[in-house]
């Protein structure tokens, strides 16, 4: 219930505006978002970078709602990309992307999407950078696979979120898990209906081991989004029954959260990689990072009455 709570209240535009104006609650929520500019993003991921840790950068932001909004989410992509050489970060950063951002949910959104994302790719490839299409709510996901296999035409190496938790994820894994491609594996953080989405924890654990194994057998490139220690140990199983080594797959933790345990992975030789989300769009990111573990929440709630 209080999971379901905290996802409806992502999407308030009341609450974004009370938490907005609260200069408290801005000094807590550094903890999960590396800072309001594109500078902050890249100075954390070169922070990472010294400690042998990757980073996929997300400049915040969903749900665009007019033409405008959507260049400048586009713009602020291809500025953060064209100073990835001054970063020392050539060849290694990830950018993750979401497709509403970039006017998908606009009339004649899916080639405007399309076409922002396909310029971002491009700018991308010139430093060495990988693109990540990333997770959304279940409504959009047939327009977001349509854009990847478009894109994928031309940049192969392309990468998309799959979310456990929804009941289409098996065919989605078993379609993706081809040669070249490469696929962010998490439990999901959207509220989806019962319909669609199993509910329980132990029902998205089995799903995400099921969807995980898929990926691990097939010719792709796994990444597993994941700082739950049951389905960390399961990546160990599965590497070993599959015969990957680490370098053929990689972990992906989020950026302030577990950081012990994602040092003691990249010591222990294997590729991790963290989600550094940066902008001033933090709301609904937020709310669902508190949604997907209770300690966020108590760690919010300590911070906000200086406990």
């Amino acid at each position: 219930m209080l999971r379901s709570l905290l996802l409806r209240a992502a999407g308030s535009r009341r609450l974004r505006a009370l938490a907005e104006a609260a200069p408290m609650t801005r000094s807590v929520v550094r903890r999960f978002i590396a800072g309001d500019t594109i500078d902050d993003g890249l100075a954390a991921a070169r922070r990472l970078a010294d400690s042998g840790l990757f980073a996929t950068i997300d400049v915040l932001g969903e749900d665009t709602t007019d033409p405008g909004q959507a260049e400048r989410a586009t713009t602020a992509y291809l500025d953060l990309l064209a100073k990835v050489p001054d970063a020392g970060l050539v060849g290694s950063l990830d950018v993750s992307l979401k497709l509403t951002s970039l006017g998908a949910t606009l009339p004649g959104g899916a080639e405007a999407a399309h076409r922002n994302a396909r310029r971002i790719c491009e700018a991308a490839g010139t430093v060495g950078a990988t693109v990540t299409i990333d997770a959304e709510d279940h409504t959009t996901l047939d327009q977001m696979h349509g854009i990847v296999d478009q894109l994928r035409t031309e940049f192969p190496g392309i990468g998309l979120v799959l979310q456990a938790m929804l009941f289409r994820t098996p065919l989605d894994a078993r379609k993706y898990a081809g040669p070249g491609s490469r696929v962010r594996l998490c439990k999901g953080a959207y509220n989806e209906p019962p319909t669609v989405a199993w509910p329980g924890r132990d029902q998205v654990t089995a799903a995400y081991v099921a969807a995980a194994r898929t990926l691990f057998e097939g010719q792709g490139y796994p990444m597993l989004a994941t700082h739950d220690p049951e389905l960390i140990a399961a990546a160990a199983v599965l590497a070993a029954d599959t015969g990957r080594q680490p370098g053929d797959y990689e972990f992906q933790m989020l950026y302030g959260i577990r950081t012990d345990e994602q040092q003691r992975l990249a010591d222990a030789g294997h590729r991790v990689r963290i989600y550094v989300p940066c902008g001033t769009d933090w709301w609904g990111y937020f709310v669902r990072r508190l949604a997907e573990r209770p300690a966020n929440l108590t760690f919010f709630l300590r911070a906000l009455v200086g406990r």
